[in-house]
């Protein structure tokens, strides 16, 4: 459904943001308010290795000001984004990003501080100060980076970069969400169609091959008038993470950005190491994709048509809502609840209007609702995309509830599972209740395309990834023609011989928003591992695999993300997960064969 502004959307559609501040004003007088952080915190220099009351005062100021800051960042953030074109809500957001440099650098010196103390006085303070023993896990996570830590004037240094370190992502998202534009396309009839981030995909899911040609050329020719642009910036991101990385002692930008999560570089190589020695698995679908639309070369505008062409499963909202819901049945009554919870008190933001960001996206803080940005088309593509967000937004609630402000965050690396197996729940459902055969094997082949957009494709976008910062750190120049022949080459790996690797497609990497995000992508396809095994388990095993379940969502970030996996069931410090569902998808490459 297309709107050319928000207030033509009923209210019912549109997010309600008052759990973080009422209005401007409230979010003006907060704000106001919050400046007085730096101070109050900057003064506790000195005095938390002196006295385990004021380490625990201390712990407790920042717990404080982090839950402020977060709650005004995303409103700040969240308003932003709906109208990317209004100054006023960037203002906000400039100033909230402001005051959060200021606060870290105005707590730049407690690493230096705390880690200076002798191990046997800060056992004396933890044995003084009962209060402390809350704050244990989070004092030993600051120990455990005692390699990295700098003196208290670096560290006031580099708090004082984050400013501008966060500019190469704003500045792409201000290029890719306000200012780039994309013809209309063109369909067999010469009827023209509107292009923009929220309609390319259904545009490419065409049956129409002329109309997704054309939607395909749209998009690559506005980002290839901006090549050099968008490789700036890439180079940009990646060299302020390699001056993080060799600032903290640290190999490279791919150990530490993957330290601060508790996770070890070793789950990385496993991922790309077994999804390469699974590839063949990928070429008999883009195979089998070519046989079955009978097209004597396949190109990346035909990645995304259903294969089945008899079958137009659309859905209004209400109806894509009563799907999930019977699809997440098996998560039991107290998560459903929690999904009803969001649907009536609004959390979700859904329908396309000029200048709205584009994508979907979870966010949320301790002590407000969370909230979901989406573009509804009625796909079931976006479907999926709900049940998606919904599974950020349902972690983000248990985990609020269920810890403290302290360690009520939770690690990306666990976060990306809980929305990835609402996902796998809702193919689940839909293989065993749909009996029209077409229909049958139209929802096979969404299943199989879920597993090549996300464990193969969002692997080789962590592959392209740590390539690029390998050319920043070699010397290599991050130049537009550098990237696009890496992603031209990693295509082809990834997808052999039966698609023809056009040059549009070589600049892809120019419009994804995730590379900017410093090694997040990977994240993807490894939960997608940890979710296919979680709901298989859920399934076959029921109540119980569903309360370890549970816990590890209330987890937060308790423990570490290796840990909270394993107590619901799954083990990601080893390759058998990913190799586990990479055979699941070659079973069901076979049995789409059979269908079609």
């Amino acid at each position: 459904m297309q709107y050319q502004s928000r207030d033509q959307i009923p209210e019912r559609y549109r997010w309600d943001l008052s759990s973080m501040c009422k209005d401007d004003k409230d979010f003006e007088r907060q704000l106001e308010g919050a400046k007085a952080f730096p101070a109050k915190l900057a003064a506790y220099r000195g005095r938390v290795s002196a006295s385990a009351e004021d380490l625990l005062a201390y712990l407790r100021l920042v717990d404080e000001s982090s839950v402020t800051l977060d709650r005004l960042g995303n409103y700040a953030d969240r308003q932003a984004d709906v109208d990317t074109r209004v100054a006023k809500y960037q203002v906000y957001s400039d100033q909230v990003m402001g005051l959060e440099v200021e606060t870290e650098e105005a707590c730049s010196w407690f690493s230096a501080e705390l880690l200076g103390m002798a191990d046997e006085k800060l056992a004396a303070f933890f044995a003084e100060e009962p209060g402390l023993e809350h704050y244990r896990r989070a004092v030993e996570r600051e120990l455990r980076m005692r390699p990295h830590r700098l003196s208290a004037p670096e560290e006031a240094i580099l708090a004082r970069t984050g400013d501008s370190a966060a500019q190469p992502e704003r500045v792409f998202s201000q290029l890719n969400n306000a200012d780039l534009t994309f013809t209309d396309a063109t369909d067999a009839q010469g009827k023209k169609h509107p292009v923009t981030h929220g309609s390319f995909i259904n545009l490419e899911r065409s049956h129409d091959r002329v109309l997704r040609k054309s939607a395909f050329d749209s998009v690559y020719a506005s980002y290839g008038a901006h090549r050099n642009t968008c490789a700036g910036l890439l180079a940009a991101q990646v060299k302020q993470l390699k001056f993080f990385a060799d600032s903290r002692h640290y190999k490279d930008a791919l150990e530490y950005r993957l330290d601060a999560n508790e996770v070890p570089t070793s789950v990385y190589d496993n991922l790309v190491g077994a999804v390469n020695e699974n590839l063949g698995a990928l070429h008999s679908y883009a195979s089998l994709r070519k046989s079955v639309l009978g097209v004597d070369e396949l190109h990346f505008w035909d990645m995304y048509v259903p294969l089945v062409d008899s079958v137009d499963l659309t859905y209004t909202y209400e109806e894509a809502w009563e799907l999930i819901l019977k699809a997440l049945e098996p998560l039991g009554e107290n998560y459903l609840t929690i999904v009803r919870e969001g649907l009536e008190r609004r959390w979700i933001d859904v329908y396309e209007t000029p200048g709205k960001r584009s994508g979907a996206y979870s966010s949320g803080s301790y002590g407000t609702n969370p909230v979901i940005l989406t573009s509804f088309n009625g796909s079931l593509d976006d479907v999926f995309t709900l049940a998606h967000e919904m599974g950020h937004s349902v972690h983000t609630y248990l985990s609020c509830h269920a810890q403290s402000p302290t360690y009520s965050d939770y690690p990306i690396f666990v976060a990306e599972v809980a929305s990835t197996l609402n996902e796998a729940l809702l193919s689940h459902y839909l293989l065993e209740h749909t009996a029209d055969p077409a229909a049958h094997a139209y929802v096979l082949n969404n299943f199989v395309e879920s597993f090549r957009a996300t464990l193969y494709r969002q692997c080789m976008f962590a592959e392209f990834e740590r390539n690029v910062n390998e050319m920043n750190a070699d010397g290599r120049g991050v130049t537009a023609d550098a990237l696009c022949k890496r992603w031209g080459e990693l295509n082809a790996q990834y997808f052999g011989d039966a698609v023809v690797v056009d040059d549009g497609i070589c600049l892809e990497w120019a419009r994804i928003p995730h590379f900017y995000y410093g090694y997040y992508v990977y994240q993807y396809a490894t939960s997608y591992a940890a979710a296919i095994a979680i709901s298989n388990r859920i399934l076959t095993e029921g109540a119980p695999a569903v309360e370890e379940y549970l816990g590890c969502l209330k987890g937060g970030s308790s423990k570490p993300p290796i840990e909270l996996l394993r107590d619901a069931g799954v083990d990601m410090a080893t390759p058998k997960p990913v190799e586990d569902a990479l055979a699941y998808f070659s079973r069901l490459i076979d049995r789409l064969r059979d269908e079609l």
